[in-house]
């Protein structure tokens, strides 16, 4: 989770980067700026610090798997030598081997997501490991490590130490009102201005979120307490409660698109990345009613509110989380002007149709009280550290729109809604305004059901 402030068109275009949805900087600097200073610490410690247990048995997984000893080798040589992955401070790539990656993983496991001061700028760069891998992923050594589902299962135990921290009161010292501080005079605007935009209010940080605003740290307790924070109902009021033709957004969202007729299975993997449903839906029995989808996906922003609500009233017929990729994105070698080794530096930002089949994702079947609807499915979509998908409801429950049915923990990525062929849905956002809709309220309406001629 990487987000930075100020204005984006003033960013020289060197270090200019595309970022749906702020979970990357729109200045690589200070993603660049943040490696620079943990790499430094950890270069110039006098003593090395000692390796916590779950990077140690990482470090005997890589080394005792020969393949991944092959491919976490190999990956750091693979990233170009030249352009523009040698523009930060230092000139060069900052992480030099694996056992490089494990030291400066090491030391910043003990730190909860922070702001840094960079190129006049202030940035948040959250997620370790997505600084650290950021070119690494994109190379041939690195997509295969992270499609390897033995590589994945590590990382999952990895991510979850790291969240295990996330929960402790130690974890919340970044949430202080220093400059740098969540609650500082930057952090605390940007977060406000992401959560006023839709609605164009000027609430204050305890209008528009469950806290107490005499406490320390608003009340917060850890970072994870901070960030899976609730919003209160008159900030987020559920449009249209009665009417059960209105569907509301799911979460705080930007659209990222909208899609008709998708395929039950297709190649998620190319140029374009189409959604293939069968993946999305981990080919669970159900996903077969969803030939010819309708899909609405929409980024949640890293400032923004990351619980899921209900988009319909209605019965919850599945509800799991699949397990997946943490860091896997599509290799765009040789695509659009990319030639011989390049890395697409956009990553994983504009990889949202191969995370929807690919990452780790709740999946939630609900069979709308509106015949009309009927059975849909709502998909939150982990991307990078975002391992813990938090699902708050159970098969055979009744939930009515806009009620929680759970959250992302330390992070999030983008969500889906699908629609079977046939239903008449219309008026769902489309991509374009750099604002988040606002959760729960309207985004579309159905205005019937037409049975397809060819099922």
């Amino acid at each position: 989770m990487v987000w930075q402030h100020g204005d984006e068109h003033s960013i020289p275009h060197e270090f200019r980067r595309h970022r749906p949805g702020n979970w990357l900087p729109a200045d690589h600097r200070v993603q660049h700026e943040w490696l620079r200073k943990t790499v430094e610490h950890v270069d110039n410690s006098p003593k090395r610090e000692a390796m916590i247990p779950v990077l140690k048995e990482f470090k005997e997984f890589i080394e005792t798997t020969p393949r991944v000893y092959m491919y976490f080798t190999s990956m750091w040589d693979e990233v170009p030598h030249r352009g523009v992955y040698q523009r930060d401070p230092t000139g060069g790539r900052q992480i030099r081997d694996y056992m490089h990656m494990l030291d400066v993983l090491n030391h910043s496991f003990g730190r909860a997501p922070e702001w840094t001061d960079a190129a006049q700028s202030v940035g948040m760069v959250g997620v370790p490991l997505c600084a650290i891998f950021d070119y690494a992923m994109g190379t041939p050594s690195g997509h295969a490590a992270f499609l390897d589902p033995d590589v994945n299962r590590m990382l999952k135990k990895v991510l979850n130490a790291w969240g295990k921290y996330l929960t402790t009161p130690a974890s919340a010292e970044v949430l202080g009102d220093h400059e740098t501080g969540w609650f500082g005079k930057v952090g605390i605007k940007d977060l406000m201005e992401v959560a006023n935009a839709p609605y164009k209010t000027d609430h204050k940080f305890e209008d528009m979120y469950v806290c107490d605003p005499t406490a320390k740290h608003y009340g917060y307790k850890s970072w994870d307490d901070f960030f899976t924070r609730q919003v209160r109902d008159e900030a987020r009021p559920i449009a249209e409660p009665n009417d059960n033709s209105v569907v509301n957004n799911a979460c705080e969202s930007r659209t990222f698109d909208v899609a008709r007729n998708a395929k039950l299975r297709d190649k998620f993997w190319i140029k374009g990345q189409p959604y293939s449903i069968l993946d999305m839906l981990a080919h669970d029995p159900l996903a077969q009613q969803f030939a010819g989808a309708t899909v609405y996906q929409a980024f949640l922003s890293a400032l923004s509110y990351h619980r899921w609500h209900s988009p319909v009233s209605g019965t919850i017929k599945r509800a799991f989380v699949q397990d997946g990729t943490y860091f896997s994105e599509p290799l765009f070698e040789g695509q659009e002007g990319l030639t011989g080794h390049d890395i697409d530096v956009k990553g994983i930002s504009v990889a949202q149709g191969y995370l929807t089949a690919l990452a780790t994702r709740a999946v939630i079947f609900i069979e709308a009280d509106n015949p009309d609807i009927g059975l849909m499915a709502f998909i939150g979509v982990g991307m990078d550290e975002v391992s813990t998908c938090a699902i708050g409801v159970k098969e055979g429950q009744h939930i009515n729109k806009g009620e929680e049915l759970g959250m992302f923990h330390f992070g999030g990525s983008s969500h889906v809604l699908l629609f079977r062929q046939g239903v008449q849905i219309e008026g769902l956002p489309k991509p374009g305004p750099n604002v988040n809709v606002p959760v729960r309220s309207a985004i579309a309406r159905v205005t019937g059901y037409v049975e397809p001629k060819h099922k």
